[in-house]
């Protein structure tokens, strides 16, 4: 009989698909779990119900309500409603394809097609970047196509569309939530939703949502930076009891109709307005990009943080910090002195200058005695060598300048030149004279350009 059941299915499942209850589609994402849900006419209460894929035959059946829990799947009957519901879970890209809800009854089942379709849990191509400053706000804008006009908008926190909906902080339905408001333009089919009071913590990814009934929800992608305040610098000034200052105040060019501001207060969120009451506080406009405020007639307690902007909105780069210390002449000119007598700036630490001083100059001078030290004993050495060629030409009766011409051979550049009727004996011993003096490193100082001629007499006293 079941096989007979299964064979009119096939049937059916080739020529009779308009027969069957209706389609339905299905939309999960991968990892996540997706619900399939059925409904049967009334009387089949008692009867069983099952899920399965392809031809449904036997080994197609994943589930049925005999037995509930099965791997991946679960089953529920409510007799109520007349919905049984079958729940996918970790669903995996492969689950894609279509599916068939069954009813068992005689002759032949109830049959409701499914279509399931799996998606990707993240999104998307291309990302919204917009930038915002600590304690102001920022507006994300939100574009949706003319079918969605009517559709329910979000926006949440991350990037999983698959629980976008679950954890939104803002929808259309509720339209303000603490610091997030959301406006819809249908004209130009943008919702904004507005982040006021921004902390750090904003920054991130956002994901703008529009439900979509008859497959999965729409999304754009946002990543919102939020630039930190401590990262402006604030400007240092010092005044004298009795005297004036004046505090430049840049501004962007596009804010030169804007009201100016200028109040003290350790904090921009609490400082309280000095141009309100205070005649010794004037303002100045100087230029499109900038504002001067001066203090007449200082005082101690005019000491302290000062801020200085010409927009409503605390935004970096249309405001200025000052820190002003006001003290009198006399310790002003303190200061100045003991400041003096600090380091300067690049000395070794732990050393005054004067011992700096003194330690660079006993270095230099031990320096000094070192390569003094070195060059006498050089010199010793290079004597010491002379010395000993004097002795060995005594030891062979030799004198040296009677040999070279009575002229000492380290002076004696000119040549003793003899007659010219001499010339090839005399070049022999100048040969001969220079063979003996190269033999002793000490004449080293002798060039080769210079022609040393030795008399006759050496000649033949050294054959």
């Amino acid at each position: 009989m079941r096989r007979f059941q299964k064979l009119l299915f096939s049937l059916c499942s080739l020529f009779c698909v308009s027969s069957v209850a209706g389609l339905v589609r299905v939309f999960g994402y991968e990892g996540r779990d997706v619900a399939v849900s059925c409904s049967y006419p009334k009387g089949y209460q008692t009867y069983e119900k099952y899920l399965c894929r392809n031809d449904c035959k036997d080994k197609d059946i994943l589930i049925k309500t005999s037995q509930q829990n099965k791997t991946r799947y679960f089953i529920y009957d409510d007799k109520s409603t007349r919905i049984f519901t079958t729940t996918i879970s970790n669903l995996l890209s492969n689950d894609t394809g279509k599916y068939w809800c069954g009813v068992t009854k005689d002759f032949h089942d109830i049959y409701t097609q499914i279509k399931l379709e799996t998606i990707q849990d993240s999104c998307c191509n291309t990302v919204n970047n917009i930038h915002g400053d600590e304690e102001g706000s920022v507006s994300i804008s939100c574009p949706y196509d003319s079918e969605s006009v009517d559709k329910l908008k979000y926006i949440c926190r991350g990037n999983r569309p698959s629980t976008c909906l679950q954890q939104a902080v803002i929808t259309s339905n509720n339209r303000e939530n603490g610091r997030f408001r959301l406006t819809d333009d249908t004209k130009s089919r943008i919702f904004t939703v507005t982040v006021s009071s921004l902390t750090l913590t904003d920054a991130g990814s956002y994901l703008c949502g529009v439900q979509k009934y008859t497959g999965p929800d729409v999304f754009s992608a946002v990543q919102l930076k939020v630039k930190e305040w401590c990262c402006v610098k604030a400007k240092k000034i010092k005044g004298i009891v009795g005297h004036s200052i004046t505090f430049q105040c840049p501004y962007p060019p596009r804010l030169r109709d804007n009201r100016k501001f200028f109040c003290k207060g350790s904090h921009r969120s609490n400082c309280t307005d000095m141009m309100m009451g205070q005649s010794r506080f004037l303002l100045h406009s100087d230029s499109s990009e900038s504002f001067s405020v001066t203090i007449s007639q200082l005082e101690e307690g005019d000491s302290g943080t000062y801020w200085c902007r010409s927009s409503p909105q605390w935004m970096v780069g249309n405001y200025t910090q000052f820190h002003l210390s006001v003290g009198t002449k006399e310790q002003n000119e303190s200061r100045k002195t003991k400041l003096d007598e600090l380091p300067a700036h690049g000395t070794t630490a732990g050393l005054p200058d004067a011992t700096l001083y003194s330690l660079i100059a006993v270095l230099s001078v031990l320096l000094l005695l070192t390569l003094t030290i070195i060059l006498v004993i050089v010199c010793s050495k290079k004597c010491h060598k002379v010395k000993e060629t004097e002795v060995i030409a005594v030891g062979n009766k030799l004198d040296f300048k009677e040999a070279c011409g009575g002229e000492d051979v380290y002076r004696n550049h000119d040549a003793v030149v003899m007659t010219s009727q001499q010339n090839t004996s005399k070049e022999a011993s100048a040969r001969y004279c220079l063979d003996v003096l190269d033999g002793d490193g000490d004449y080293g100082n002798i060039t080769a350009a210079e022609d040393i001629y030795c008399n006759e007499d050496f000649h033949n006293t050294l054959r």
